[in-house]
């Protein structure tokens, strides 16, 4: 993943492009023009997209597809983003009926919205979506699920309180590679489970950064929110917010969340999580940007299995599961590798372990989540997996910016004899932000 400088006027310049992208008519269904049957507006469901950048952006592309949903609205707290995507839901449509927000919670106030997707910087991710769920909102949430443990933990508790159909945007367990990999695992495969790789990008530096105006149409305050006040810089924010601890995690929250999550699903700990966590990392000794350019992290879960996440695996991308009979490789480009290859044609047999699945594309994954609005279904990426996963990332760029080993009760998910990373499983909110909100 690249993370080349880029300055405020080309990034408008990209937007501008993907929203081109986003009006060719070859990929949208014909009942978004007004053809075939799609559903009386009454039995639609009405979404609102919150977060415009990259991701959210080809949400509003995935989810104008669907006949059922209809979007009515967009939040973002820039200005120019808003305007591309109202833009394009409206020319879609061929009306005018899509509103704009520039503060999220004026928009969850609307009482005719059924669901939300969330796709905002991790700082905000909590606030956001637990106002959401407490307004009585179906979310689709996307990943890292929280800037923290103690955030993962309150989200996820509060959709078990509140009901809430929750749908994380790890969105490679609707594909058939991830899927089926995990499945030979599971089944034995490829025998006794010794060791699981994840082949992470490395970061990147920046030199330290200028304070600037505030451009027209941001909304800078609200864009920090919670997160420690600091100077505008146009680097700090928007797709930047990656490689900044304030914000974000760097690649190990960021890219990590997707195959972490892939790996648990192959080695069956969902819902639980290492006993020590150990790591190397390098962090930049000045400038904007401060998450880790390069790590290894290395959990240990209480079967013994390992699970190592660095950018100086044999490889790049994707997990690979190996055991005392062969090894497993599932990726985004080079689809499903084995050892031995006949893996790759084994069938399984109806009393072994079959992974939920929806339709074999990052659109099925969408369509997951609006049928399990439709039947209340659990989603095939609940929360507390999100939170599970996430959590290892969270421990891992503990332990690199300690320099020595976690260890950790995945059961009471707490942190043994250590309390100074103990405090960093949370971080206070800035100002009042939060103050509201309860599980």
């Amino acid at each position: 993943m690249s993370t080349t400088n880029i300055t405020r006027r080309a990034w408008l310049s990209r937007i501008s492009q993907s929203a081109t992208l986003l009006a060719m008519p070859t990929i949208l269904p014909r009942v978004v023009f007004g053809q075939g049957d799609r559903p009386a507006p009454s039995k639609r469901i009405s979404l609102a997209i919150i977060g415009l950048g990259s991701m959210g952006l080809r949400h509003v592309k995935g989810f104008i597809q669907e006949g059922d949903c209809q979007l009515v609205a967009v939040c973002d707290v820039d200005a120019e983003r808003r305007k591309v995507a109202v833009d394009f839901i409206n020319q879609t449509y061929g009306d005018t009926g899509c509103a704009q927000y520039n503060d999220f919670r004026e928009l969850l106030a609307r009482r005719d919205l059924d669901a939300v997707c969330i796709a905002v910087p991790d700082h905000w991710h909590a606030i956001i979506a637990m106002t959401a769920m407490h307004a009585g909102k179906a979310i689709y949430g996307e990943k890292p699920l929280a800037l923290t443990v103690a955030d993962g933990r309150r989200m996820s508790d509060c959709v078990r309180q509140t009901g809430c159909v929750w749908q994380t945007g790890s969105w490679q367990r609707s594909t058939w590679q991830f899927r089926f990999g995990a499945e030979l695992v599971r089944n034995g495969r490829i025998g006794k489970l010794l060791r699981v790789e994840v082949g992470n990008p490395a970061g990147e530096a920046i030199a330290p950064q200028p304070a600037m105006p505030v451009p027209a149409g941001l909304d800078y305050e609200l864009w920090l929110g919670p997160a420690p006040w600091a100077p505008y810089t146009e680097k700090r924010c928007h797709w930047n917010f990656r490689w900044i601890l304030d914000y974000s995690g760097g690649q190990l929250t960021d890219n990590g969340a997707h195959d972490i999550d892939i790996a648990h699903w192959g080695m069956d700990c969902d819902y639980t999580g290492p006993r020590v966590v150990e790591g190397v990392g390098e962090f930049p000794v000045e400038g904007l940007w401060n998450v880790a350019v390069r790590h290894h992290v290395i959990c240990t879960y209480a079967n013994g299995v390992q699970l190592f996440i660095g950018d100086r695996m044999r490889y790049a991308g994707g997990v690979r599961w190996i055991g005392e009979k062969g090894w497993v490789h599932a990726s985004r480009d080079k689809g499903l590798v084995t050892f031995p290859k006949q893996l790759l044609t084994e069938k399984l047999g109806p009393e072994e372990t079959h992974l939920d699945k929806s339709l074999v594309n990052r659109q099925g994954h969408l369509r997951n989540f609006l049928d399990c609005i439709k039947t209340r279904a659990k989603t095939i990426a609940p929360i507390e997996v999100a939170h599970r996963t996430i959590t290892v990332a969270h421990l891992g760029n503990i332990a690199m910016l300690l320099g020595r080993k976690i260890r950790w009760n995945p059961e009471t998910e707490q942190i043994a004899d250590d309390p100074t990373a103990t405090r960093m499983l949370s971080r206070p909110y800035r100002g009042s932000w939060g103050t509201d909100l309860s599980v």
